[in-house]
């Protein structure tokens, strides 16, 4: 269950109309390394995660992914919705306008539309947890470069709060990535025991229970 808010975990107030741009920034929204794929990845993962802490993580920053593909969404359509259609066909905005016009659709910024292949559920704690933590480095990198086009202080802003928070939630899955090391090595005994009637032994014979 989740609760709404309405408002945008960020303010996007774009002035200036940049179709370019915004099919660049769209690779955020539907693209391999874009926030769709990062929260169904991570709200599918917690179902097969083993402990709790790790569990809310998952959770949270799954739900986190969610706040900022509405971020994302916002961005592309403030920098396209009051383009013409010479600024359209200018900047290269033309062969997306005439599959989706002006709305939102996910897709990366060279086209590709959005695939579950760009996400993975192993079903492995440590194994979704390490590509937990590559993927939020992929997405710093792309929110980096997404950067470095632009000087519109109206764009940049919120981007980079949204690279801020690919940092942290790498550290994030880092900490739960070694609460579930830590739990996988401890020693756990789940055996019933079964008494010995010879000795009156009721441990299982566990290196917990000697």
């Amino acid at each position: 269950m989740w609760v709404y808010e309405k408002k945008l975990e960020f303010p996007v107030k774009i002035k200036k109309t940049n179709p370019a741009l915004a099919k660049c920034i769209l690779t955020q929204y539907g693209g391999p390394d874009g926030e769709l794929a990062a929260s169904l990845r991570y709200l599918s993962q917690r179902f097969t995660t083993v402990t709790p802490e790790a569990k809310a993580t998952l959770n949270d920053i799954g739900t986190e992914e969610l706040a900022h593909l509405e971020m994302i969404g916002s961005i592309v359509m403030q920098l396209s919705e009051d383009a013409d259609m010479q600024e359209i066909k200018n900047q290269g905005f033309d062969s997306y306008y005439v599959d989706h016009g002006l709305g939102i659709y996910p897709a990366s910024a060279s086209g590709v539309p959005f695939t579950a292949a760009y996400l993975q559920s192993k079903g492995d704690p440590i194994t979704d947890l390490y590509e937990d933590m590559a993927a939020e480095q992929k997405a710093r990198s792309t929110y980096e470069y997404l950067l470095n086009l632009t000087d519109d202080p109206d764009v940049a802003e919120p981007l980079k709060f949204l690279r801020e928070r690919e940092i942290v939630h790498f550290q994030r899955f880092g900490e739960a990535l070694r609460t579930v090391q830590d739990y996988l090595d401890s020693e756990r005994c789940f055996v019933i025991p079964k008494p010995n009637f010879m000795n009156n032994d009721k441990n299982c014979g566990c290196k917990k229970c000697k």
